[in-house]
């Protein structure tokens, strides 16, 4: 645990799936409904401070809550994976969190390009 880290000190009662590497929230900021974080239990600051064995345990979250997401809504046709690691690429809390973000036909007029897309249009570059 890492003094004052917001994801070192999660509340039991958000915790929506676990294992004895790994959690699972829901994103306070969610880009769509459902949008979860899936965290380490160390406090590890980026993907690449992982052990292998936290890095299958996100992974097989990943699925795990995938599949959650999929019974509770019917409309979700897709997700996005992501990980920002270094506050160039946009961390802001310094425990690693991988985004499962589900996507829903017609959430964006052209989903052409995915997170891709998303980046060029934040750095303001042409499709």
């Amino acid at each position: 645990m890492a003094a004052g880290c917001a994801f070192c000190a999660v509340a039991a009662e958000k915790i929506i799936a676990q294992s004895p590497l790994a959690y699972a929230v829901r994103d306070a900021s969610p880009v769509t409904p459902l949008h979860t974080l899936v965290l380490p239990w160390r406090h590890a600051a980026s993907y690449f401070d992982l052990e292998n064995e936290e890095k299958r345990a996100i992974d097989a979250l990943l699925t795990e809550t995938r599949r959650a997401i999929l019974a509770a809504d019917p409309d979700v046709a897709g997700f996005n994976i992501g990980i920002n690691v270094g506050e160039a690429a946009g961390q802001t809390i310094f425990h690693c969190h991988v985004h499962l973000i589900p996507r829903r036909r017609g959430d964006v007029a052209d989903p052409t390009g995915g997170v891709h897309a998303a980046i060029r249009l934040v750095l303001g570059l042409s499709p």
